[in-house]
Formats: C-alpha cells, structure tokens, sequence
C-alpha cells in the first residue's frame, strides 16, 4: 500500500486568498488617517496643523502601548477570537467614518477620538490577523507564502490608498472625496471582514488548549531567542522607517519632483508586492533568516546609491525605488513568518498572539524613533523643510535619508551573519 500524499505542502488558493484579503481594506485605511486627515482637518476646518502633528504624535504613542495590551486579551480570550475580530472592524469602521464627517464644534477632539478608534480597530484586527496566519498547519516552506499573501495584498491596498483619493478631489473637490471615500471603504471592510471570518472557520489551524495555564509575559518573552530576534525586528524597522519619514522631503527639497511623488511610491510598493513569491521561493531554498540577510544586502547596495543624488536625478530615483522596493517584500514576508515557525516549535500557540503584537510593537515604535530622531537632527544641521537643500543642509538630508539608514542596515547584516544561526535554529 503506498504512503499517503503529504498534504502540508499544499496551500488552498482560495483560503490563501480569503486569508490574505483582509490586509487590503486595513492597508487603504492607513494613508487615509495618517495622512489625508490632518491636511482635511487644517484646510477645511481651520485646526492648527502643529496641535494636530502633537496630537498625531501622542495617539501613535498610545497605539504602540496598547499592542502588547491587545495581544494578551486575544490570547485570553482565543475561543471568541471571531467576536473579538468583528469589534475591531466596527471601531475602524466607525472611527474611519467619522474622521471625514466631524463635529465642526470640537474638531480637533473628534479628530482624537475619530483617530483613536480606528488605530484600536486597525491594531486588534491586524494583529489577530497575522496571528491565526503563524497558526495555520502547514510546513515551513509554506509559511512565507502566508505571510508573503498578506503583504502583497496590503501594499496593492496602499497603492490603492495613494491613488483612489487623489483621483476622487480632482473629480469632486476634497470635501465630496472624502465622504465618497468613506462609502468606498467601508463595504471593503465589510467584504475583507466576511472573508476573514469565513477563512477562520474553514482553515486548520493549530490551536492551544484552552484549559492550559497562562504564562505572564516575562514567561512569555524569556527565551534569548525571543529578545534576539525582537532586537532585530526593531533595529531593521528603524532603519526602514527613517527613509520612510523623510521620503517627502527628500523628494520635493532635494530632487525637486514633488508632482513625481505618487509614481515613487507605486514604482516602490509595486516591486515590494511583486517580490514577495521571489523571496518565498528564496526562503525555502535556503532558509528564512538566510533570505532575509539577502535581501538586507539587496537593500543596502542599491539604496545607497541615493546619497550621491541631487535635483533632477529623477531616472536613477525611479530605478533605486524598484530595485530597493524588492528588498521591501523580504522585510514585510519574512519576519512574520520566521515567528511563526518558532511558535509552532516551542509550541507556544497559547501566547502567539502576544508575541505578534510585540512584533507590530517594534514597527510601531520604530517609526515614532525614527520621526523624533531624524527630524530634530536634520534641523539642527540647518535643514529647513520646503526650501530646496543645498550645500550642508543637502549633505545632511542625502546622509539621514540614505546612508544612516544603509549603515543600520549593514550593522545588522553583520550580526546575523555571524549569530543567524542562532536564529534559525529557535
């Protein structure tokens, strides 16, 4: 009698794609809230957009804090993970409803609390998202492909966010955008949601006893295994949020195509979206941590380049935006998955959750470092943002833009070249 085929090495397309959907609609709402409403709030409303950048700065913080928050209740309460999904979708959709339809009395109040509920909902949803993902039974190989799915699938969403309401205020005026954007959201959300919910009781995923006891979070974060590999996460996400923050500037005030901007971006997260199957078929032939060391140095040769750039280098801009946006999909793909391989290792599938919020914790507070560290620097070295930089104040931005970053970068290419290892073998 012959063996029976090994079906862990099949991934259903349709549950990969119901799976990995949600990521769209949670992707779409970011740029929205981060960026399109305070601008909304300031020229339609009159706030001042100081109070709302101090007020975007203490709402960030407290959407990091709360991560770890988030994930200690979803592991505590796993057999109601459904309920607790569909709460998350309704405060995102109900904060992303009322960001663009505010109480003209207290605007800046609304703005806080409109704000709030929508990084609550986006933070319970995403986490439990890429929690259940790591929980999927599947082998090794597979698990970058779920992650790599849900990464492509949230940066098509950005795309999207970048594009769909620029489009929607040449047509109808910024007021009409945003309420016409709102309607367009919130049936997508309800579609990922649907979707997401119906993967949940359709995928096998393995779960923790519920009846096991509860280990505290320092049980939970002992491992050196844990700290390493969160170091890192946090190390390497600063090192990607710090272009992140200053992409704009450097774009408008030292290569002088601010209208170019959207077609960077779409050139950039495209090449990621794209690269993501690449760096799955990369991770099982040669392991995750190795392809992630890869595509570490993958990012450092062809970003560096853009130290040496200067006003109208707008050709090679376009070039290193697609090929350091390859990197891009290995940085989004791999991580996720690595966690899931240790928790299906050390079985630790009761605190998975937590240790995936800790996880969305250091991207959070990277980008709150790299926006507190890189933006006073930059000033202090005589940048100042909307004139065009020149002499040390263009040396300053060219530095802090591309070769801080690539400096990180290759310091931490250095140490898993050396202790990688140590990651890989959990």
């Amino acid at each position: 009698m012959s063996p029976l085929p090994d079906r862990s090495n099949v991934l259903s397309l349709r549950l990969l794609g119901t799976y990995g959907f949600m990521a769209f609609p949670l992707a779409f709402a970011g740029l929205p809230i981060y960026l399109h409403a305070p601008d909304f709030y300031a020229t339609s409303l009159g706030v001042s957009l100081s109070l709302l950048g101090f007020m975007l700065l203490g709402l960030r913080l407290v959407d990091a804090v709360q991560d770890p928050w988030i994930g200690s209740l979803s592991d505590r309460f796993a057999d109601r993970r459904p309920l607790i999904i569909v709460f998350g979708l309704v405060l995102l959709g109900a904060g992303f409803w009322m960001i663009f339809h505010p109480a003209t009395q207290v605007p800046l109040i609304w703005f806080a609390v409109s704000v709030l509920l929508c990084t609550t909902g986006f933070s319970i949803v995403s986490i439990n998202l890429q929690s259940v993902g790591g929980l999927w039974k599947t082998n090794e190989g597979n698990r970058t492909i779920v992650s790599g799915v849900r990464e492509a699938f949230g940066l098509l969403g950005l795309l999207c966010a970048a594009v769909v309401p620029v489009i929607l205020s040449r047509l109808h005026g910024p007021q009409q955008a945003y309420h016409l954007l709102s309607l367009l959201f919130l049936p997508l959300l309800t579609v990922g949601g649907l979707l997401f919910l119906g993967w949940l009781k359709a995928a096998p995923l393995s779960l923790a006893d519920a009846s096991a006891p509860r280990a505290s979070w320092r049980e939970v974060l002992r491992s050196p295994w844990q700290r390493r590999f969160f170091a890192v996460c946090l190390l390497n996400s600063l090192a990607s949020s710090i272009p992140a923050v200053l992409v704009l500037f450097f774009i408008r005030d030292r290569l002088d195509a601010e209208s170019l901007t959207g077609l960077f971006l779409v050139l950039y997260f495209l090449s990621g979206a794209i690269s993501m199957m690449f760096w799955a078929a990369l991770a099982r032939r040669m392991g995750k941590v190795r392809a992630w060391r890869t595509s570490m140095g993958l990012a450092c040769i062809t970003f560096v380049w853009a130290v040496f750039l200067g006003q109208g280098d707008i050709p090679a801009f376009a070039a290193i935006c697609i090929l350091s946006g390859l990197a891009l999909g290995a940085d989004l793909a791999l991580p996720p998955a690595i966690l899931a391989d240790h928790v299906a290792h050390t079985g630790q599938e009761a605190d998975s959750t937590r240790l995936y919020a800790v996880l969305a914790f250091t991207t959070k507070a990277a980008l709150a470092l790299a926006t507190g560290i890189t933006l006073p620097l930059l000033g202090l070295l005589g940048y100042e943002p909307g004139q065009t930089a020149t002499g040390h104040a263009a040396l300053a931005l060219n530095l802090a833009y591309a070769g801080l970053p690539c400096l990180m970068k290759t310091s931490i290419l250095l140490w898993l070249n050396k202790n990688g290892p140590m990651l890989a073998s959990h």
